[in-house]
C-alpha cells in the first residue's frame, strides 16, 4: 500500500513538471514598432496555436523547451526557444526591408526602391552625402546610366547584416536596463513578495500582468528607480482590488 501512494505521488510530481502553462506576448514589425495582426504562432509539433489580435497580441499553451513558429506573409519566419520567461515580446522583420535601396533612372522620371517601397524621386532633391550600400540603375546610354554601387560591397554580406542586428539587439536591451535590473533580480522579488506577503505561485503572474500594461512602451529609457515604483504601485493595487 505504501509503495503504491509513493508512485501515485511520484506520477503526480512528473504530471505537475510536464503540465502546459500560459505563454503570451505582443508581435511587432521590428522596423516601426507597430503591432502586427494576423500573425500565426504555433507551438512546434503540437496543436496549439494563436493569431495575433489588433494589438499583436496572443497566448498558447505550451511548456519550457517547446519551440515557437512565429510566421506572417512577407516577414522572415521566427523560431523560438520557450524558457521560464512567459511573457514574450517578439519583433518580426520584413523581407523586403532588407532589400538594399535602389534607384532606376528613366527619363525623365527617377525612382527609388527603399525600405520595401517605390518612391517618385525629387529631381530637385539634394544628393546623399553617403551612398553607403546604395544600388543605381539607368539606361547605358545615359549620362547617368549604367550600374553603380556605392560604399563597400561587405555592407551587403550576412556577417555585416548579422552585426548590425546584433548592434541593435544590444541597444534595445541597454534602453531596457532599468527595468531588467527590477524583474531579473532576485533580491528585488524576494523583498517585493516578503512585503506583500506574495505566494510563489502569485509572483510570474503578477509580473506577465504588469508587462502586459506596459506593452506599449516596453520600459524603454525607464531608470530603475521609476520601474520598481511602479512595480510597487501595480502590486499594491492589485493586492487592494483582489481584496
Amino acid at each position: 500500500m505504501k509503495s503504491i501512494l509513493v508512485t501515485s505521488f511520484l506520477l503526480l510530481l512528473v504530471k505537475v513538471a510536464m503540465a502546459q502553462v500560459s505563454y503570451s506576448g505582443n508581435v511587432l514589425d521590428a522596423n516601426d514598432k507597430n503591432y502586427v495582426e494576423g500573425v500565426l504562432v504555433e507551438v512546434v509539433g503540437k496543436e496549439d496555436r494563436d493569431s495575433t489580435n489588433v494589438r499583436g497580441y496572443f497566448n498558447v499553451q505550451a511548456q519550457v523547451g517547446d519551440t515557437l513558429r512565429i510566421t506572417f506573409p512577407g516577414f522572415i519566419e521566427q523560431h523560438l526557444v520557450l524558457s521560464s520567461e512567459r511573457f514574450l515580446q517578439v519583433q518580426i522583420q520584413d523581407r523586403a526591408r532588407l532589400l538594399p535601396t535602389f534607384e532606376v533612372k528613366a527619363e525623365p522620371y527617377s525612382f527609388r526602391f527603399k525600405d520595401g517601397k517605390l518612391v517618385l524621386v525629387d529631381p530637385n532633391e539634394e544628393p546623399s552625402p553617403s551612398n553607403k550600400g546604395q544600388v543605381t540603375a539607368g539606361y547605358r546610354d545615359s549620362p547617368e546610366g549604367g550600374i553603380a554601387i556605392g560604399g563597400a560591397i561587405s555592407y551587403f554580406t550576412k556577417k555585416s547584416r548579422n552585426a548590425r542586428e546584433y548592434a541593435k539587439k544590444l541597444e534595445y536591451l541597454k534602453r531596457r536596463e532599468g527595468y531588467l535590473q527590477v524583474v531579473d533580480s532576485d533580491s528585488v522579488k524576494t523583498r517585493l513578495k516578503e512585503d506583500y506577503n506574495l505566494a510563489n505561485e502569485e509572483w510570474d503572474p503578477l509580473i506577465i500582468k504588469f508587462n502586459q500594461m506596459h506593452a506599449h512602451h516596453e520600459f524603454l529609457d525607464w531608470s530603475r528607480e521609476r520601474v520598481y515604483a511602479r512595480l510597487k504601485e501595480f502590486i499594491e493595487w492589485e493586492k487592494d482590488w483582489s481584496n
